[in-house]
This record gives structure tokens, C-alpha cells and sequence, in this order.
């Protein structure tokens, strides 16, 4: 992977959380959150955005909510307008999201990078990594995060480079060190 970094800015945009979506109501906002910032969210019934005149709602992941809320970039309040710490929403995720720490810290460090990170569960994967962006390219990259201390059986190795080689893109396990935090990647590729 090669990291290309482009650091948006953002301008301080307001959320609601409902049940365990967030929400930006705010069309205006939600359209410069994902064309201008980043690529965050997806636009209710737009699944895949072709012009940047989109003007609806956005919800955004609780990935993207947290990443957004660290960066100061997003307000985010309860459906009764309580206002919502960043541990707080990271609480809910954590109960929402299986490994959701470790994943969280491979999110933060490939958005830090400048990728766009999107769900990568329909290619059995944690996430699906662009380099531009969905509509702009195709993800080159499927990453499946896992906990340092779990199994790693070889059969699921072979399957998930045989899925990302049919999709023609690079199989990747990420794990968060244990010792000093750093995320470690390992790259797979089919060869033929």
C-alpha cells in the first residue's frame, strides 16, 4: 500500500444519533462531508453517488462518526438533543461492533494515510479501501482486521485471496500490536 496523503478540512457539522445510525439532516453538510471531505457516509437512497449535486440525508458509520467527532469535525446529539461525548459513541460501538477497538485503530490509521475507508462486509472483509474514492476508483484493497491474540486458520487465508483475487483486489490482514499500538499489515497476493 502506498499511502497518499490528502488531509481534508472540515467544517463543524451536526449529527444525531438514532439507535445506532448517525444521522447528518443537514444536506448541505452532509454533501461536503462526502465530496469535499472524504468520501464519509452514504446518502439515503443514493447508493452510489455519480455527481456531486447530491442534497439528502447522509448516514455515516459509527467508523466515520468517531473519526469525525476526534477530528472536531462533527457534533454529535442524542434524538432528545443531549449532546454526546466521543467516549460515549465509542461505548455504543464497541457493544454494536465485535473488535471494534482494534478495527477502529486500523480505520483511524488508513484515514490518516488519506485513504477512504467503506464496510468491506460484502466482500467478507472489515473494510474496503480506496485510494481516491468510490465512484473514482475501485477499492484495491480488502483489509480484514483481526485481534492479535485469535487464530489465523489457513483455509480462511486461502478463500479470502481467492474472493479478493475474483474481485481483483489485494487481500490484507491488519492487527494492532499489543505492545506499542503500532498497526501491523500483512499483504496477500494470488499468484498464478
Amino acid at each position: 500500500m502506498e499511502p497518499t496523503p490528502e488531509h481534508n478540512q472540515c467544517a463543524k457539522t451536526k449529527a444525531v444519533l438514532l439507535g445506532n445510525r448517525v444521522v447528518v439532516f443537514d444536506r448541505e453538510a452532509a454533501n461536503s462531508l462526502y465530496f469535499k471531505g472524504g468520501f464519509y457516509g452514504r446518502f439515503f437512497t443514493v447508493p452510489k453517488p455519480k455527481t456531486p449535486d447530491v442534497k439528502k440525508e447522509l448516514e455515516l458509520s459509527l467508523f466515520d462518526a468517531v473519526y469525525l467527532a476526534e477530528q472536531g469535525c462533527l457534533d454529535i446529539y442524542s434524538a432528545s438533543g443531549e449532546a454526546l461525548r466521543v467516549d460515549e459513541l465509542k461505548r455504543l460501538a464497541m457493544d454494536a461492533y465485535e473488535n471494534f477497538e482494534d478495527a477502529y485503530a486500523v480505520y483511524r490509521d488508513l484515514r490518516s494515510r488519506g485513504y477512504v475507508v467503506k464496510s468491506g462486509m460484502k466482500f467478507g472483509s472489515t473494510f474496503a479501501v480506496y485510494k481516491l474514492g468510490p465512484g473514482i476508483d475501485h477499492a484495491p484493497f480488502l483489509v480484514h482486521v483481526l485481534d492479535y491474540h485469535s487464530k489465523l486458520d489457513p483455509l480462511e487465508i486461502i478463500r479470502a485471496g481467492r474472493l479478493s483475487h475474483s474481485v481483483k483486489k489485494k487481500f490484507i490482514l491488519a492487527y494492532r500490536d499489543p505492545v506499542d499500538g503500532t498497526i501491523r499489515y500483512f499483504v496477500f497476493k494470488w499468484l498464478m
